[in-house]
């Protein structure tokens, strides 16, 4: 099995590299999909494809018993404009090998489907195994893992592949994005007329800047407000602006409600406040879990994940995992080191030989 298992890992590399070639930008993920079907495929596993999303059962599925699901995703943020290297050429250098999400989340991705090759064949198991290479989750878009929450029936648990160090990302933030618009009164600039709704959103964001939220979560710390856009439809420079919009990054612990959220900022500003979705909420699973408590057997550390993922979507205690760093996603020249896939790998497997 040793044998088998090197040569498993050795083509998790293989597949990486493979898929490191292929722009798959949220939306468009078909083309790595194909690859990942045609590599299961070719070890005699059936796919099925729903939408941009790739979902496969171990071979002795029970529908009498509950799932556990292997989930990473396929999409890719654009490469920046500091990238020095060709983002979508796979190179090994140095026991890294560098290329487009090859951190997030393609090492997450060939590691979580190794395993679940790993356990296909295996009989009697107390839990049945799904494998989801899920589209669209860098833009939290519709038609990623939720497209498939109708198939996933009775669920133990499920780890979401991400990078994470290995370490047990127990909680998340959720993400609430607010659109918010100040009005005001337009005039002539040199007459001195007018409302100016800009210097209205101003005030407004020095609240959002100074605010605290009181309620600070041991995992996630404090919820986090940020303003990162501020626009208006005046291009003239004489011309008062009667309205101005910005959007603020809500970032939130496990101890608020998004309409919590909504509704203690809409009472302190003037601005108008749109929520763009609520559907990305703070999650967390309870150290107790037998999937948490299996890596805290292998000396894994619990932490709270600053980051947003698909876990905020999956209707069971989900577990974000996987190997890389956080802090080089979405960076240039994105990289993984070779080892940490292998040591992933190894990892997942004992994790879960300690449930089945």
């Amino acid at each position: 099995m040793n044998d088998e298992l090197n040569i498993l890992k050795h083509e998790a590399v293989k597949l990486l590299k493979e898929i490191i070639q292929i722009p798959s930008f949220s939306r468009e993920e078909e083309n790595v999909v194909e690859v990942l079907s045609k590599y299961l495929q070719s070890k005699n596993i059936l796919t099925e494809k729903i939408g941009n999303n790739l979902i496969a059962k171990n071979k002795y599925f029970d529908n009498s018993l509950q799932s556990i699901v292997l989930n990473s995703h396929t999409d890719t943020v654009h490469p920046n404009k500091s990238y020095t290297l060709n983002p979508f050429e796979p190179i090994e250098r140095d026991g890294k090998i560098f290329g487009l999400g090859s951190n997030d989340a393609g090492g997450s991705l060939v590691s979580l489907l190794i395993t679940f090759i790993y356990f296909y064949e295996k009989e009697s198991l107390k839990f049945n195994l799904i494998f989801i290479a899920s589209a669209e989750e860098e833009i939290s878009g519709k038609n990623g893992i939720e497209l498939l929450l109708p198939q996933l029936n009775n669920l133990f648990c499920a780890i979401v592949g991400e990078p994470t160090g290995m370490q047990l990302a127990i909680a998340e933030r959720g993400l609430l994005v607010l659109d918010c618009v100040s009005k005001g009164k337009p005039g002539h600039a040199a007459r001195e007329e007018g409302i100016n709704a800009i210097y209205n959103a101003i005030n407004d964001i020095n609240w959002i800047k100074n605010y605290q939220f009181p309620k600070i979560s041991d995992l996630l710390g404090s919820v986090k407000l940020n303003v990162t856009v501020i626009d208006t439809l005046n291009k003239s420079h004489n011309i008062i602006p009667d309205e101005c919009r910005f959007v603020v990054d809500c970032r939130v612990n496990e101890f608020y409600t998004f309409n919590e959220i909504i509704e203690t900022i809409q009472k302190n500003i003037n601005a108008k406040i749109t929520p763009r979705s609520l559907r990305i909420c703070s999650t967390i699973i309870s150290t107790e879990h037998p999937l948490v408590v299996a890596g805290k057997n292998l000396g894994r550390s619990v932490y709270g994940s600053p980051t947003s993922s698909d876990k905020s979507l999956m209707p069971c205690p989900t577990l974000k995992l996987g190997p890389g760093l956080s802090e080089r996603s979405h960076t240039a020249d994105e990289f993984i080191f070779k080892n940490e896939i292998f040591e992933g790998i190894e990892l997942y497997i004992k994790i879960i030989n300690q449930l089945l």
